[in-house]
């Protein structure tokens, strides 16, 4: 596998950072990009001509990985020349949170055949219901092949995502997915929050799918709001990525966090990231600093834990945009605390999303997880 990354800023365009500058042969390249720039197909005209002969896959973020570092308002490109491995590009428009189930069996059925190794996805972040989803790739996918992948972000205006489709034009209301078929490659994943739970847990009374209207017979929003007092319900939806949700759907379950995407007055619901059953249970999250980073770290441990899958050649970071926001001027000490687990030869790209997409260890099924650090390797034997 031989890799190499470029960089665009709109100021001075596209820079290569990174790996074989020489590389032109690229079956792939992974791009993450803020909105603004991921928007003007312009920006890709010179991209597109070093790898005229690549697929490209990517999505809108809010904020974007290149090795240990994390910006905002660029274009990260990860262009990757696979020596064994063969992939293959899918993609469907969705029109509304009710087609995620089919979109992700959409996606499965025609990506699977008997040399399917891994899915990578990429969502839209704002019009899916991330755990439908899951669950349409989960279900149509054999138990042998693993899935991983994100939500499209937007910062944290949640105005607009959007997902590049095959001629690097920025879609919204889009789902992307590569197959990586061969037997040569060996895929690594693992995917670890580092939050807090406080208070006490409240029974989920009444949702639909992913939209909350009571906890404990009272209305969600006006509950919620009480817990985060007068500055941070002013500040809603966006304060909401700093006080997620733990979910316990029934007892033994590993809890899944989950994140608000929006909030409606009228009939003082939340709608998050995912699902959330009726007969369920929730508690409020807070930051712990120390934890979130330990949470890095634990997931990039999980991803070696997949036999022959140390000093992988290349690491996907897709970390929840509310662990950017708590963590601040830290952010980059959690990417930094991957790259000392997984070795100064494996190269590292991703984003700060809307929701990740992983099991949370090799022998666990996928979820869709929120304020999760997510990580997939590949390694080309």
């Amino acid at each position: 596998m031989k890799i190499a990354q470029y960089k665009y800023l709109p100021t001075t365009g596209w820079s290569f950072e990174n790996g074989e500058e020489t590389l032109r042969n690229a079956s792939l390249v992974i791009v993450f990009g803020s909105t603004e720039n991921l928007k003007n197909s312009d920006n890709f005209i010179e991209l597109k001509k070093i790898f005229e002969d690549a697929i490209f896959i990517g999505s809108s973020t809010a904020g974007e990985i290149l090795g240990t570092n994390v910006f905002d308002n660029t274009i990260i490109a990860t262009a990757i020349q696979f020596e064994k491995t063969t992939v293959k590009y899918v993609s469907k428009v969705i029109d509304s949170a009710e087609d995620s189930f089919d979109a992700g069996k959409y996606l499965i059925e025609t990506l699977n055949n008997d040399n399917l190794t891994h899915v990578f996805v990429l969502s839209d972040g704002l019009n899916v219901n991330g755990s439908e989803l899951v669950k349409g790739l989960r279900d149509n996918l054999p138990d042998t092949i693993s899935v991983t992948g994100g939500l499209a972000g937007d910062g944290a205006s949640f105005k607009e995502t959007f997902i590049l489709n095959s001629k690097c034009e920025a879609k919204s209301k889009k789902i992307a997915a590569i197959g990586f078929y061969g037997s040569n490659l060996t895929i690594g994943y693992g995917s670890m929050g580092g939050w807090d739970s406080f208070g006490i847990e409240r029974l989920v009374s009444k949702s639909e799918n992913n939209v909350l209207y009571e906890l404990d017979g009272k209305p969600a929003l006006a509950l919620y709001k009480s817990f985060l007092g007068e500055q941070y319900s002013n500040q809603l939806p966006a304060s909401g990525l700093l006080f997620p949700l733990n979910l316990r759907i029934k007892q033994g379950d590993d809890p899944i966090v989950r994140t608000i995407l929006a909030i409606n007055e009228e009939d003082q619901s939340l709608t998050f990231a995912g699902d959330i059953p009726v007969g369920s249970y929730v508690r409020l999250m807070k930051a712990n600093f120390d934890r979130l980073i330990d949470g890095a770290v634990g997931a990039a441990k999980s991803t070696l834990t997949n036999e022959n899958n140390n000093n992988p050649d290349l690491a996907i970071l897709i970390s929840c945009v509310g662990r950017k926001l708590v963590l601040k001027q830290l952010v980059e000490e959690e990417v930094e605390g991957v790259k000392e687990i997984l070795g100064p030869n494996t190269t590292l790209c991703g984003f700060y999303s809307y929701g990740e997409i992983s099991p949370f260890s090799k022998d666990a099924k996928c979820e869709l997880h929120n304020q999760t650090m997510t990580i997939t390797t590949f390694k080309e034997n």
